[in-house]
């Protein structure tokens, strides 16, 4: 038989009323969190380390303190100097002028006066280079060079036959001895790998030189030097004048030149190229000598063009400025440089 009353008859009732809850967990809710010692959120963070960075490589979450990169400053373009354009622009053209009219004095059994004017646009060549490049041992990469450029014309004039090979063992010659001073040197021992680039840039440059000596000795030689310098000597002229009055668009912010130039010169030179085929004899005719004008023209200006590049290079990594002349005469005297072979190899595959 059961009781008839309720356990719970003759206690004492609730105070509130309120019945205490079981101490599993009801139904349809969570457990309680254990008890514990309370912890702030600062602490566990500190606890835990630094979050995880996402896939990206970013944090989850960008901290509240902390501000956005600001954005970089855009970097003013340099000033084109108009005065100075024009300067270089006649520069160019005097020097293309000495050049062409130096080739019509050369014939046969005749070699050394225009050797003597190849010569001394060598000695420009080399005071120009040496000044804005300064490689270790400036006097000695001068010294060799002059040495090279002596060698190498007299090569060109006193061979049998004319060729490129002895100007060839020329500069290999001169390249040798100028690293090999400056190994001797203990002063520049460290600097010898900067300065291989500059040696061999300055010798092979005024070896370049010499190949129009060797040109003038081939037949048709002196009319595709009129030909491809006067092509070379319009084109740099224009593309100067041309950044003079118009420098856009700008290439680089740190050089001051552009496009317009560079495009217009070399179309120039070869439309001046194109109209001294059509007077000259045979083998040359408009359409030949307009090949190798662009030819010649190109190679000059984008020789300029890349002087230009490296002296804003030198002036960004913090070098500090030398001779004023002998820094701008470097990219004409390079631009023909370049050019001089570039006609004998025309030469040889056009004519």
């Amino acid at each position: 038989m059961f009781p008839s009353s309720s356990p719970e008859t003759g206690r004492d009732p609730w105070p509130d009323g309120t019945r205490p809850q079981p101490a599993g967990p009801s139904r349809g809710q969570p457990p309680a969190p254990r008890g514990g010692p309370a912890v702030d959120q600062d602490d566990r963070r500190e606890r835990s380390g630094p979050r995880r960075a996402r896939r990206g490589g970013e944090p989850a979450r960008r901290p509240d303190d902390e501000a956005a990169d600001p954005d970089e400053e855009a970097v003013p373009p340099v000033e084109v100097r108009r005065s100075l354009a024009v300067a270089v622009a006649g520069f160019a053209a005097l020097l293309g002028v000495g050049l062409v009219l130096g080739a019509q004095t050369s014939g046969p059994g005749h070699r050394l006066p225009f050797a003597f004017i190849i010569l001394g646009v060598q000695m420009l060549f080399v005071l120009s280079w040496t000044m804005a490049m300064r490689p270790p041992a400036v006097l000695l990469v001068a010294g060799v060079s002059v040495a090279t450029a002596i060698a190498a014309d007299a090569a060109a004039v006193q061979t049998d036959v004319a060729g490129l090979a002895p100007l060839g063992f020329v500069a290999v010659g001169g390249f040798v001895l100028g690293v090999l001073g400056q190994l001797v040197r203990r002063v520049d021992r460290v600097r010898v790998t900067d300065s291989l680039g500059g040696t061999l840039l300055i010798v092979v440059g005024v070896v370049a030189f010499g190949t129009l000596i060797v040109l003038s000795r081939i037949p048709a030689g002196t009319q595709a030097i009129t030909v491809c310098l006067t092509a070379s000597g319009v084109a740099l002229t224009v593309a100067r004048l041309t950044d003079a009055v118009a420098p856009w668009p700008r290439l680089a912010p740190q050089v001051p030149r552009g496009a317009a130039g560079v495009v217009a010169g070399a179309m120039v030179g070869t439309l001046v190229s194109a109209l001294l085929g059509s007077y000259l004899v045979t083998p040359f005719t408009p359409t030949r000598a307009a090949i190798i004008g662009l030819v010649a023209a190109v190679a000059a200006v984008l020789a300029d063009l890349a002087v230009g590049y490296a002296e804003a290079g030198r002036l960004m990594a913090g070098e500090p400025p030398t001779m004023w002349i002998a820094r701008h005469m470097q990219g004409p005297l390079g631009g023909f440089a370049l050019a001089a072979p570039a006609a004998y190899a025309m030469c040889k595959l056009v004519l």
